[in-house]
């Protein structure tokens, strides 16, 4: 075996566990670090499943955030009956994070501005997209308003985690 296939084959290896553990991250910041917030409509899940994937997206790059985010919101849809929401979850969070690590990857500048870029374009997906979602799923342009709060917070609360740690992983990756 030549060495560049060996590396080929490492990085491929490593790639794979990469996005592996920022599934399994999501998943698991998403399902036990949540808050159900007692307002109008859906009302919102407070939860913290975007601290792993913006960590995914801003050091590892686009793809690895949108599968993180893709993959581990959905799963948690899928397992914890919510399973009307997976397919949507898995579009826009899949979005989220595909757009917030290309936004870290092709935008000059200072760091913490480009990355706090990122995470604001990735609220916007997320309160747009539910939106939307919620007016498909309960047939109401009026309801999905109450949730809007909580997906604020949400990634307000992630991108305040985040932000100031991602220049120091990026060095440590």
């Amino acid at each position: 075996m030549n060495s560049t296939s060996l590396t080929t084959e490492t990085t491929k290896t490593k790639t794979l566990v990469i996005n592996a553990l920022f599934i399994a991250l999501t998943l698991v910041a998403t399902m036990f670090i949540n808050l159900k917030l007692p307002i109008m409509g859906n009302g919102g899940l407070i939860h913290l499943g975007n601290v792993p994937l913006f960590i995914a997206a801003l050091v590892y790059g686009k793809k690895t955030g949108a599968i993180a985010g893709a993959f581990g919101m959905a799963f948690f849809d899928l397992i914890s009956g919510w399973a009307v929401w997976a397919p949507f979850t898995f579009i826009i969070v899949g979005l989220m994070g595909y757009l917030a690590g290309l936004i870290a990857e092709k935008t000059p500048g200072k760091r913490v501005l480009v990355n706090s870029l990122a995470v604001a374009a990735a609220l916007i997906i997320k309160v747009v997209g539910y939106y939307f979602t919620e007016v498909i799923i309960y047939g109401n342009w009026v309801l999905p308003f109450g949730s809007i709060p909580g997906n604020i917070m949400q990634v307000v609360i992630a991108g305040i985690i985040v932000v100031p740690l991602v220049g120091r992983l990026k060095k440590i990756s």
